[in-house]
């Protein structure tokens, strides 16, 4: 065997050894070993992550990945994220995994994998309980505030264009709107229309009905199947126990949609 041949095999070996040291790479394994597990959530993100007077991180995706660590036996270290930054802080290996209201889309699934359904985010009308509205058509030249740019800027728009959408520059604003009486219709997320209610009782505000439904996922590296079997039974377990639904409705004031628990 000729020098060039041999030198050609052991490389061959070598690299062959390094795929296959990378394709057996088992992250579940690697945090218990640690005994860490790192966790990325955006802190900015009311009732899900956010900073508390007393300057801790609060919030139904912090206490979630609390519970998630504490099952799990190891410590928890939060990274924090901003919105943006939630699929690039897992895939530049900042964090294991991330819980911080990630929507599951075909888009985001062809980057990472997402575990099954935990909580979703719902674009939905709310207002005072002496108000008939059951569906879209009853918004029908009725005033509408929505968040400028938002989600439910666009359903309301397209989905009934004989409303009068009044647009504010972010949510705290067409919050205020509703609870000040400005506007007697939002289209927001059940959270905040609960918060609405709770800041002026008076007005006796409801969630009326969901426009749009968009499951949350804890999102993960792909091609770590004990990882994603673990967090998938994890949900699971704290879907039927009632301890997810718990922290949600602890931080949101309403629980996690039926369906989402029902499927489990």
């Amino acid at each position: 065997m000729t020098f060039k041949k041999i030198l050609y095999l052991t490389t061959f070996a070598a690299c062959f050894g390094t795929f296959s040291g990378a394709a057996s790479a088992d992250a579940l394994a690697d945090i218990k070993e640690a005994k860490k597990i790192r966790i990325g959530i955006d802190l900015g993100a009311p009732f899900y992550g956010y900073i508390d007077e007393k300057m801790q991180a609060v919030g139904s995706d912090v206490e979630a990945a609390y519970l998630l660590a504490e099952d799990l036996g190891v410590e928890l270290e939060i990274v924090q994220t901003t919105n943006s930054g939630r699929i690039p802080n897992l895939l530049s290996n900042k964090a294991d995994l991330i819980i911080s209201s990630l929507s599951i889309t075909p888009e985001r699934a062809k980057a990472v994998d997402f575990s099954i359904p935990y909580g979703a985010i719902q674009a939905a009308v709310g207002a005072p309980k002496s108000l008939d509205i059951k569906s879209m058509d009853d918004l029908a030249g009725k005033s509408v505030a929505v968040t400028r740019g938002g989600p439910q800027d666009k359903l309301v728009s397209e989905g009934a264009p004989q409303a009068k959408v009044i647009r504010f520059d972010d949510e705290a604003a067409s919050i205020t709107a509703a609870a000040t009486g400005q506007a007697e219709i939002v289209a927001i997320t059940p959270p905040i229309i609960h918060a609405i209610g709770e800041r002026n009782p008076s007005l006796d505000f409801e969630t009326k009905f969901v426009i749009q439904s968009y499951d949350l996922g804890i999102a993960m590296r792909k091609n770590e199947p004990q990882l994603k079997d673990w967090v998938n039974n994890w949900i699971g377990t704290n879907l039927k126990n009632g301890k997810l639904n718990q922290i949600h409705t602890k931080y949101a004031g309403v629980p996690i949609p039926d369906e989402i628990v029902a499927a489990q």
